[in-house]
């Protein structure tokens, strides 16, 4: 027996220090802080950043120098080959038996003032004869030098210098805005739970309430002061109070689990949430200044300005295909054969260039080129005129969001108190119903009006922080602090 009771006495201790690990209590803040590091989200957002960062990391090298080696370290070929005579005006077939190899090192250098592209090369061959008088040849090329340039009057490089950095710039800021959109997300879920702790305590008071006021019943018809008609409603609101809070259970552990699983907690995580209920009555927003930071800090206005540049891009690439089209290229080195490596660089004597011009002048195209040209300002014009929509749709939007949150305030205040009078009156309408004063179609009146009051307050707090925490989301500015919202980008990199 001592045994027993010592092993239940274990197992009560165990689990309810288990349960005490287990259990986290977390303020609004906190469960942001907490999502912002480790929920799904923010690290599906942390890798779509760096994927950005490496595209522009990308762009950014098409500016800087580049060095290629290219190598044939070895090629054996022995085979007979088809040839023309001249003389005779006959075909001849020739044996061939050789080794080749060659080297080379290439160095190039874009110039985004004109969009051209500078290059400098070396490269040595080798060939190793096998039949007839066998021998074996050396060529170097020792430097050459090049330029090509596009003279269509479209330079790829100088729009890509203006897309691409503004391009990186919003996928910045789309990151910060991820942040804030975590924020929403976890204030939604965050109020989820609340609702579902409210409605444990809402159906738990009920319960203990409606077990009084059937205890209560019970003795008053056995003096005959209720009717049993009166005494049978008393026990169905018993009832329903146990499968209202039975239901409000199954809803709490539905809340918690989304909870748990958005912040990458374990599932058997108890998190008790703490009502933000300190709110500043005289904090305000102004319209003003939220319209302007969001112009300014807003990720689609910096990608809707991209949109513009790769429109007049795209303008402007066919502008250049539908006149005269040419590109020059130019190359000049040293280079020589001998029979010894060595010599082969000792005396390079002999000069080499190479110039291309290459023409195009459209003559007949039956109006293609022009309706090309015609189309991409049609494109133009299409999206100049939806962006001037955008972005006043934006405004208003920012402009009635702001408003409505500077009002939300009061009517937490209103809830708040609203709450607070609900409860007293139905403290004192308990009260004079014990004591048999009144009725109980008035008690369940105020038992109403309480829940009423205590839900409202709660959805009129939801409403303030998902209001703010979405105002934060348009501007990415903190009006609280009065600073513009960041992310530590080293930091990501770095991981």
């Amino acid at each position: 027996m001592i045994r027993f009771i010592f092993l239940l006495l274990l197992l009560i201790f165990g689990y309810n220090s288990y349960s005490q690990e287990k259990a986290m209590t977390l303020t609004l803040d906190e469960a942001i802080d907490l999502a912002s590091r480790q929920s799904l989200d923010a690290f599906r957002q942390q890798n779509m950043y760096l994927a950005s960062y490496w595209e522009y990391t990308y762009y950014r090298s098409d500016r800087l120098p580049q060095l290629a080696i290219g190598a044939n370290p070895l090629s054996y070929n022995n085979s007979i080959r088809q040839d023309y005579v001249p003389e005779t005006q006959n075909y001849q077939y020739t044996q061939q038996k050789n080794i080749t190899s060659s080297a080379s090192l290439k160095a190039t250098q874009n110039v985004p003032l004109t969009g051209g592209s500078f290059s400098a090369s070396t490269d040595v061959g080798m060939v190793k004869n096998f039949l007839g008088e066998a021998s074996t040849k050396f060529s170097a090329n020792i430097v050459s030098l090049g330029y090509r340039q596009k003279l269509n009057g479209y330079n790829s490089l100088k729009w890509k210098s203006k897309i691409e950095p503004l391009k990186f710039e919003a996928a910045k800021k789309n990151f910060i805005q991820s942040k804030e959109d975590i924020a929403v997300k976890t204030t939604t879920k965050f109020f989820e739970l609340v609702d579902a702790q409210i409605e444990i305590n809402i159906w738990t008071n009920n319960l203990a309430n409606a077990d009084t006021l059937y205890q209560i019943g019970k003795g008053r018809y056995q003096v005959g002061t209720l009717t049993q008609d009166e005494l049978l409603n008393f026990e169905l609101n018993l009832m329903n109070a146990r499968i209202a809070l039975t239901r409000a259970n199954q809803g709490l552990l539905r809340a918690r689990s989304d909870m748990n699983i958005f912040l990458g907690l374990e599932e058997n995580a108890r998190i008790e949430c703490v009502l933000p209920v300190s709110i500043a009555a005289e904090f305000k927003i102004s319209v003003e200044e939220a319209v302007q930071k969001s112009m300014q800090n807003n990720p689609d206005i910096l990608t809707q300005d991209r949109q513009l540049l790769e429109q007049d891009s795209n303008v402007k690439l066919v502008q250049s295909q539908n006149g005269l089209s040419a590109d020059i290229s130019a190359q000049a080195g040293f280079n020589q054969t001998a029979n010894d490596l060595a010599e082969a660089y000792r005396y390079p004597n002999q000069f080499q260039n190479i110039g291309i011009v290459g023409v195009s002048i459209p003559i007949i195209d039956w109006g293609r080129r022009k309706g090309q040209l015609q189309m991409a300002k049609s494109n133009r014009e299409v999206v100049i005129n939806t962006v001037k929509q955008q972005r006043i749709d934006f405004q208003q939007t920012i402009m009635m969001s702001v408003l409505e949150f500077n009002l939300q305030s009061e009517m937490v205040q209103n809830s708040a108190k609203a709450d607070t009078i609900a409860r007293m009156g139905f403290d004192v309408t308990m009260r004079r119903f014990k004591i048999g004063k009144l009725d109980v179609t008035k008690l369940n009146m105020a038992r109403t009006d309480l829940e009423n009051a205590k839900r409202a307050y709660i959805n009129s707090l939801r409403k303030y922080w998902l209001s703010y925490y979405q105002i934060r989301q348009y501007a990415l500015y903190d009006f609280q602090n009065k600073v513009d919202l960041s992310a530590d980008f080293d930091k990501i990199l770095n991981q």
